[in-house]
């Protein structure tokens, strides 16, 4: 009864509204347009509106699918009807009406049904003729959802007419109203989504197509054709090169390398220039080919966070403009497995042991075919140690498993270049370009040398220095380095490379005493600016050294600064405010600051004598393309140096050797318990097969020794199994081998073999008595066992801490062996009996670092409570997130420690950023450390969205000392990781909304 009177009480409303409107037309319409002497046009008029309230009960079930949309007791134009105010529209509906009425003189049988045919036979001719002027008027937004409708309202009527099918009398004597009809036609308009890309750039997305599809027809084998716009590539990307680059034309070796035989077939490659020689733009060309062109993800694996960083931040803009995800995989970054992408490519870029986690995870989902591409630059990493030993598995892995990826390496170093292609089974090019000429020099005594390995000498009389000293001076620089700077600063750049970090700040400091006052009105205003922003950093606090140092355009450069102080530094020398940095060898292999002029401060690396590969490293610094003309550099020596110095500048690089034996063949052990935990190898024959492919196999003679590789092999699978990682079960034919519960844990957490029994009982005793209600517990569980080593204990200071923690603090220090009573008798200087875990006692002390961190976030203040030098703090907290997100994948594999997941999955958050949890999601971008995330959330960008959406030239307006290019990074960084999170959930949708394979059917 309800519904029956609320269908009367809307019916009666809009028979209403419709004498409303119809008056309104009547009044609006001129009379010259109405026909009003014509009575046929008023029959017309008046059979419509009668209809029209004929219509309207069966019209509202038509109209209810827009409930949603439009209420039914609300008009949905409100009070202005646009179609009854159009009079020209209206006069052009009445005159077609009428014509088509005096044209239908023909004489029929007045039958009820001719009648609706007639009526619908001119419905039809009225629409067809406005039909024209209706779609050519519609915006394309709606052209094609109105020829669907149109085509659908055709179709079922050209059948029926077929068949000869007749509608009931009843329903065919009603007509809907022209008005309604169109009425009815707005409103789907209105529902449409209108597209989201101009015609103008569907029009340039359909050229980038075609010639992406010229360019895959180049790289057919068997194709004559040229390659293309742009090296296999679409002309868009040369033009992106040259907006974001500022880069025009190639270098001809470029040039050559892209078009080498290898690079076309799609064979594995490694490349080897000198330093600063534009290696990293062939490789990137490479990968966007492999995105674009061949449709394949790519991993790009650098030796460095900051590089990867960086890295991603550069390659943000290509992917936003060009369709594809950069994904950052460093640190506690990364997610393993990725995201299966359905439509768009991602290019992985991850340090060494991010991407043998990833490689590791593809192989396990058997995505790894997937990768169509993986980069290594910096490949003489292959002989560096552990991190040598990860990179060679990952390596070796990919040409094992899949036959179809290719591997392209490249560096600046490179000796026994035969033994990489045998292992890589690469071919290789090389040249010696440099884009800017260098002059080596040495220095003896007051004298400069020059560099010449032709000469029987090696070095050859160039100048004697020109510079008054006087003798205070001559005691406090005896190297002479005041002179040799001031040769070029402060019109150009200069890098002194020190031995040691104490003394980087020592020279910086030496060289500011006897600079003229001059060299302070050089660019003042941004080096005040700098300092500023130092201060800031350090919440007020600032480095003694560099607040004497950068007023004179001079600071130091080491890990013992904060990644604040680091990026602040290298974007003001990058800028030209500062002339002058003193470092260490590490800036070399980092990221690209070069210089007119390097000064090698000493021969020696702390107490070690330089390696060719290192001078070279640091000499290749010298020369910037596009800025300066020459390049120099001068390595200062003693004379009980000179012979070592010789056979230094003239021998050639060293060589690359496996390091899967390195400290005591940890290496090797990794890998086979990773081959049999991701069932690559079930067998000591497959694992030999496997081993074989490697560089350690290559190497065999010099690195075994009287061992063979078999007996290597086999001992090491021995020492597996008897840590309860690897277990063995009799097959058909032979011993099959699979990993233990521990061993995959160990494996897929990439936890170090040395430290995975120590780890399983620690946090097996931490269930036991697990404190939840502070973090310290959780954190002395996830303090890398690594460090612990590189920190003496200040035994009163350990013991003031220990005093401040509360009762069931004190409970659980005691309880991982670090009684009260030991720290109390190590700061009286008492000597100890019992015997300690020193391992603990150690942990637990770096523990307290992170734990004060963690509830202050104040860098500085917590590295001077422990006197710690604010670059150890921090290099702590890096090492801390990224083994806290090891052990908690270390976890997941574990049943019993189902507990720890979701507490660890917090704590990495917390040890990653550790700030403000406001800051959180700002730091999230890459590059964004914690002084940018102050002010970008002080300018009002509080979220992701904010600085996705920000716009560069406001950003650099409300953030001091912000370029146009950070902003500008900035901004594509955010928009690319808010589209990677918003691609990984609709992945998700579409994942769980996908029908399963295998869904039971009758």
């Amino acid at each position: 009864m309800m519904s029956s009177q609320l269908d009367q009480e809307i019916n009666i409303k809009r028979v209403s509204r419709k004498r409303s409107r119809d008056a309104l037309r009547s009044h609006f319409t001129p009379a010259k347009k109405r026909h009003s002497s014509s009575p046929t046009a008023k029959e017309h008029s008046s059979s419509l509106q009668e209809q029209d309230v004929g219509q309207t009960e069966s019209g509202y079930m038509a109209d209810a699918q827009h409930n949603e949309y439009c209420s039914d007791d609300e008009d949905l134009f409100g009070d202005y009807d646009s179609i009854a105010c159009d009079t020209s529209f209206l006069a052009k509906l009445d005159d077609i009406e009428l014509n088509f009425e005096q044209r239908s003189s023909t004489p029929v049988l007045n039958t009820a049904e001719n009648e609706c045919a007639k009526t619908r036979g001119q419905h039809s001719d009225i629409k067809q003729q406005l039909a024209d002027d209706f779609f050519a008027e519609l915006p394309s937004s709606q052209l094609a959802f109105q020829q669907e409708n149109h085509k659908a309202a055709m179709k079922p009527r050209s059948m029926s007419s077929a068949k000869g099918e007749h509608r009931e009398s009843d329903n065919s004597s009603r007509r809907v109203s022209l008005r309604d009809q169109l009425k009815k036609a707005m409103l789907g308009n209105a529902l449409v989504q209108s597209p989201q890309v101009s015609r103008m750039k569907e029009q340039k997305q359909t050229v980038v197509d075609e010639e992406i599809n010229v360019a895959l027809q180049a790289m057919e084998p068997s194709s004559a054709i040229d390659l293309g716009p742009f090296f296999g590539l679409p002309s868009k990307v040369k033009d992106l090169i040259y907006r974001l680059r500022g880069i025009k034309d190639l270098y001809e070796w470029q040039q050559t390398c892209l078009t080498l035989d290898s690079v076309q077939q799609r064979r594995n490659l490694i490349y080897s220039l000198p330093t600063s020689g534009g290696k990293t733009l062939v490789a990137e060309i490479l990968i966007l080919r492999e995105l674009l062109c061949r449709k394949n993800d790519a991993l790009l694996i650098l030796p460095y966070i900051s590089l990867v960083q960086e890295k991603v931040r550069g390659l943000a803009s290509f992917g936003l403009e060009l369709d594809f995800l950069v994904e950052e995989y460093a640190g506690s970054k990364g997610r393993f497995p990725p995201v299966k992408r359905r439509v768009k490519k991602s290019l992985y870029i991850a340090t060494i042991e991010k991407a043998h986690s990833l490689v590791n995870s593809l192989i396990e989902t058997n995505r790894l075919d997937n990768l169509g591409l993986v980069v290594v630059d910096e490949l003489h990493m292959l002989g560096d140690g552990s991190r040598g030993a990860i990179l060679e598995m990952t390596l070796a892995k990919v040409l094992y498993v899949s036959k179809t990826t290719q591997i392209v390496g490249m560096s600046a170093t490179l000796s026994n270049v035969g033994d990489l292609q045998k292992f890589l089974h690469a071919d290789n090019y090389t040249n010696d370009f440099r884009p800017v000429q260098l002059k080596e020099y040495v220095k003896l005594q007051d004298c400069i040398y020059e560099i010449d390995p032709k000469e029987e000498e090696c070095f050859k009389f160039s100048r004697q220095l020109n510079f008054k000293y006087s003798s205070s001076m001559q005691k406090m620089d005896p190297d002479h380095l005041i002179a040799l700077v001031t040769e070029v600063i402060p019109a150009h750049s200069c890098l002194v490379f020190c031995p040691t970090k104490k003394n980087c700040e020592n020279v910086a400091e030496m060289i500011c005493k006897y600079l003229k006052k001059s060299f302070m009105q050089h660019k003042e205003k941004e080096k005040v600016n700098l300092l500023n922003e130092l201060k800031s950093t350090g919440n007020g606090t600032i480095c003694p050294v560099l607040k004497k140092t950068v007023p004179y355009g001079i600071a130091y450069h080491h890990s013992g600064l904060t990644s604040d102080e680091r990026k602040l530094i290298e974007e003001t020398y990058a800028s030209g405010a500062l002339c002058l940095l003193t470092c260490t060898s590490t800036l070399a292999a980092g990221i690209n600051l070069p210089a007119r002029r390097v000064i090698l401060r000493s021969p020696y690396v702390a107490t070690e004598f330089l390696k060719r590969s290192q001078y070279k490293q640091m000499t290749g610094r010298a020369g910037r393309a596009g800025i300066d003309t020459s390049g120099e550099s001068i390595l200062i020596l003693q004379e009980k140096d000179k012979l070592l110095a010789k056979e230094l500048v003239s021998r050639s690089m060293e060589n690359c050797y496996s390091n899967l034996m390195h400290d005591s063949g940890r290496g090797i052990l990794s890998l086979i318990l990773s081959l049999i935990g991701l069932s690559i190898t079930r067998t000591l024959g497959e694992i030999r097969d496997f081993v074989s492919c490697t560089l350690f196999s290559v190497q065999e003679k010099q690195i075994c020794g009287e061992k063979s590789l078999w007996d290597i092999v086999s001992e090491s699978l021995d020492i597996l199994t008897k840590k309860g990682l690897v277990k063995s079960t009799a097959g058909e034919e032979e011993t099959l081998l699979e990993v233990t519960k521990l061993g995959r844990a160990t494996f897929k957490g990439s936890v170090d073999l040395t430290y995975c029994d120590v780890l399983y009982r620690d946090l097996s005793r931490g269930l036991e008595g697990l404190m939840l209600n502070s973090l310290l517990h959780l954190i002395y569980l996830v303090t890398p066992y690594e460090m612990v080593m590189q920190c003496k204990p200040d035994w009163m200071m350990y013991f003031r801490q220990f005093t401040q923690l509360t009762a069931a603090e004190q409970k659980m220090a005691s309880a991982v062996g670090v009684p009260e009573s030991f720290i109390a008798k190590k700061a009286s200087g008492q000597s100890m009996k019992k015997a300690v875990d020193n391992v603990a006692v150690n942990r637990l002390y770096l523990s307290f670092v992170l734990f004060a961190m963690l509830k202050e976030t104040n860098l500085w203040t917590v590295a001077e409570k422990f006197s710690l030098t604010r670059g150890f703090v921090q290099s702590l907290l890096s090492s801390s997130s990224a083994f806290c997100s090891c052990v908690l994948h270390f976890t997941e594999e574990l049943e019993e420690f189902w507990a720890y997941k979701a507490l660890l999955t917090e704590l990495t958050k917390r040890l990653t950023y550790c700030v403000k949890i406001e800051l959180i999601p700002l730091m999230e971008v890459a590059g964004v450390l914690e002084a940018r995330a102050k002010q970008l959330y002080g300018a009002g960008y509080k979220t992701l969205a904010h600085l996705a959406n920000a716009d560069p030239n406001l950003l650099i307006k409300a953030i001091e000392n912000l370029s146009k290019r950070q902003a500008n990074q900035i901004v594509a960084s955010a928009k690319m990781l808010l589209t990677e999170k918003a691609e990984a959930l609709q992945e998700e949708v579409d994942e769980l909304l996908t029908l399963p394979h295998d869904l039971p059917s009758l």
